[in-house]
């Protein structure tokens, strides 16, 4: 499956110099069993009604439990969650 985090982060916030930060932290979760693919995906577009970043992972659908408790995901959750606006999160098949 895909799961896709989708931000927007505080007005004022650098998201170009977070990408890489970003990444490292999820390029972490590929040690789990069945988490297959991570990328980062910058927002083209500077307008106040559009998100910043988009986090895919393609994983298997058994994954999810593990990587929600993962020390990655709770880090990522404590070093950004307070420059977030706005978050949302998608499941899909591929």
């Amino acid at each position: 499956m895909k799961h896709y985090i989708i931000v927007k982060f505080e007005e004022g916030t650098d998201t170009a110099s977070l990408e890489e930060p970003v990444y490292g932290i999820f390029r972490e979760t590929l040690q789990i069993p069945g988490i297959k693919k991570v990328e980062i995906k910058l927002s083209s577009s500077d307008r106040p009604n559009r998100y910043d970043m988009m986090i895919i992972m393609d994983m298997d659908r058994e994954a999810l439990p593990a990587y929600d408790v993962s020390e990655p995901h709770l880090r990522w959750k404590l070093q950004y969650g307070g420059i977030i606006a706005k978050k949302a999160i998608f499941d899909c098949d591929d």
